[in-house]
């Protein structure tokens, strides 16, 4: 198996993970109420990674984005958002921007890749917040480079908006923009990071910035029914995740690109006619994979690929970007290091052998 995900282990290897717990905090402590104690020290911790003035947490992604812009718009005075076509909140957040937090977004762009400068500093129409998704997953955990992104920064610098970081994944994004975590948060006003997509966690976020925001969104927090009487589980994940995880995602994104390139040569060895890996060196640990095959028929023979040899080469969904094809997510992970090149070309081979009798 390449990775798993939480979602993929048992109840009881999740709650196993809480029993290091004591390596991360005071176990002694009385629990949280409300924040404060272990949630507070989550905080502080991820505004010192981050090198933010402050952060809160929040239950979920969503939440704390939608608080952050609402509270960037009070401070503008403008609730138009503009962000890519492919972002979060316009693809799975069933238009909450507009229908619950009173925002308006416009979108930069819709081309698989991020906005450029000209786009923000050229766009039509004014708006108060620029958001950035860091990295752009459903265009294939996309980063621009250094240069770019601060090129973005600064266009909208120009036209007075505040930019907000939707960094979801942004633990992953040093190796390929060759700076630390606080230089690449700071050249946002404020940033919103999970505790699960990257790190392991059980869920959770925090939104990190400076502390009069912060504290404006506890208050809103409050009212969108996200400050939960307790969270220590979830908190105790992600402090785990920041000790255990964090450190091993360099090494997750450098071994990434050892496994794209062995899928390109294995399947071009099997003689699939087109494989597209995507992008072609990974930004991030986690990448596509287009096949010339309907969904269908990929997801066919991977399940039994899984199921008749247990080596699990393709665990995420196949979708369909158009006919005759057939495109999945490949994520790195701590399973991955034991893959060689010569590991995933061998299993490549049987899978393509699974392929061709589902097809046929």
């Amino acid at each position: 198996m390449l990775a798993r995900s939480g979602h993929q282990r048992t109840l009881r290897e999740r709650l196993a993970l809480l029993e290091r717990a004591a390596e991360v905090h005071d176990l002694d402590e009385l629990s949280d109420i409300y924040g404060g104690g272990v949630v507070e020290a989550l905080e502080e911790k991820v505004a010192g990674l981050l090198g933010k003035e402050a952060a809160v947490f929040f239950p979920t992604g969503t939440m704390a984005q939608q608080v952050a812009l609402r509270c960037w718009a009070g401070r503008t005075g403008d609730p138009t958002v503009a962000l890519h076509a492919l972002a979060h909140p316009e693809v799975h957040e069933r238009n909450a921007f507009s229908q619950v937090s009173r925002l308006r977004p416009v979108r930069l762009t819709s081309e698989p890749r991020l906005p450029t400068a000209d786009e923000v500093r050229d766009f039509e129409e004014p708006f108060g917040a620029l958001m950035l998704e860091l990295p752009l997953r459903d265009a294939g955990h996309l980063l621009p480079s250094w240069e770019e992104l601060t090129g973005i920064v600064e266009a909208a610098r120009e036209r007075d908006a505040v930019v907000h970081f939707d960094g979801a994944r942004l633990w992953e994004s040093t190796v390929h923009l060759g700076r630390t975590l606080d230089e690449i948060a700071g050249l946002a006003d404020s940033v919103y990071v999970s505790f699960y997509k990257s790190l392991d966690g059980y869920g959770g976020a925090v939104l990190a910035g400076p502390r009069t925001l912060t504290e404006e969104a506890r208050a809103w927090r409050h009212r969108y029914g996200g400050t939960v009487y307790q969270q220590f589980p979830t908190v105790l994940s992600a402090l785990l995740g920041l000790e255990r995880e964090l450190p091993r995602l360099p090494d997750y994104v450098r071994h990434a690109r050892v496994v794209a390139a062995a899928l390109r040569e294995g399947f071009a060895a099997a003689g699939v006619p087109w494989t597209r890996v995507h992008p072609e060196v990974p930004h991030t640990n986690e990448f596509q994979l287009w096949l010339p095959y309907d969904a269908e028929t990929a997801a066919e023979a991977a399940v039994r690929q899984t199921e008749e040899t247990r080596t699990e080469l393709f665990g995420r969904p196949w979708d369909t970007p158009g006919p005759g094809l057939a495109v999945t997510e490949v994520s790195v992970r701590a399973e991955s290091l034991e893959w060689t090149p010569e590991d995933v070309k061998e299993a490549v081979a049987d899978f393509v052998v699974r392929l061709t009798r589902v097809s046929g």
